[in-house]
């Protein structure tokens, strides 16, 4: 199994979205407990463009491993992106700080029980106070920085 999670990361780098999203969803479909697989694939849907399908494959990954750090990230960072551009998403209560356990691992996940409420994410403008200036962003005396890619920030990679 390793070697073929490894087979899918190098089709995944190199571009092969469609190679590398069939090795994780074979994987997948083989081991539902597989969050690394899961992760693979919203990587994949995430190289597609398909923001909204990568936050719902990380959250499922988070359901099944919720430490699983690339999981965490990915969720994370993409409910900040999707509120920004104006389609916020209702993040489970497993997902944040306090919340309960995800399904499976804790009450009120037996079948038939009520699902669970999620909070809705939404961004703030900071203003400066009254007496500060704005910074510039890219203006004279800054260095600018390469940009990376959402996937590789999500990731934490350089």
């Amino acid at each position: 199994m390793i070697e073929r999670l490894l087979d899918a990361e190098r089709n995944l780098q190199i571009g092969f979205v469609d190679r590398a999203e069939a090795i994780y969803r074979g994987l997948a479909e083989s081991d539902p407990r597989n969050a690394v697989a899961v992760v693979g694939l919203a990587r994949c849907a995430l190289e597609r463009g398909d923001e909204r399908g990568a936050y719902d494959l990380a959250v499922r990954a988070l359901s099944i491993d919720p430490e699983d750090a690339a999981a965490l990230r990915m969720e994370a960072r993409l409910s900040e992106v999707l509120a920004t551009r104006g389609r916020p998403v209702r993040r489970p209560d497993f997902v944040l700080p306090d919340g309960p356990p995800p399904p499976g691992l804790g009450t009120g996940s037996e079948p038939g029980a009520a699902p669970r409420p999620g909070r809705e994410v939404t961004t703030a403008r900071i203003e400066p106070e009254a007496g500060q200036s704005q910074p510039e962003i890219g203006g004279a005396g800054t260095e600018a920085q390469p940009r990376r890619s959402l996937l590789r920030r999500m990731l934490g990679r350089r």
